[in-house]
């Protein structure tokens, strides 16, 4: 079986992507629950699965009706996809998270003056 580059970038991808997960839940990292694990581990697995066996698209393009194998497409572009809302997601966790901190602060430097 040869392996080509996009397949192989891929894996090594989703394989980081769920390494990072499993190593930012088990930190306890803010944000993290064992939902967006699991759902990291199906995506990314998923990806890593379909990169490494593109024949299995065939299968699923039979049933649902497409023709022909535009895995290479199809893969770059959800993964493309996926990092950004992905990172997104974290980006505005992250906010709400400073948004807190600050209303906080500033809710206890009120209560100070006032007392």
């Amino acid at each position: 079986m040869q392996f080509h580059l996009y397949q192989i970038v891929i894996t090594i991808v989703s394989a980081y992507m769920i390494f990072q997960g499993i190593r930012n839940y088990l930190k306890g990292k803010t944000g993290q629950t064992i939902t967006k694990i699991l759902i990291r581990i199906v995506v990314w697995g998923g990806m890593a699965t379909v990169a490494t066996f593109p024949k299995i698209t065939n299968v699923l393009a039979s049933v649902i009706g497409l023709e022909g194998n535009i895995n290479a497409v199809i893969m770059a572009g959800f993964l493309l996809i996926f990092l950004i809302i992905f990172k997104l997601l974290s980006a505005i966790e992250r906010l709400e998270r400073d948004i807190s901190i600050l209303t906080r602060k500033d809710t206890l430097e009120n209560l100070d003056k006032n007392n």
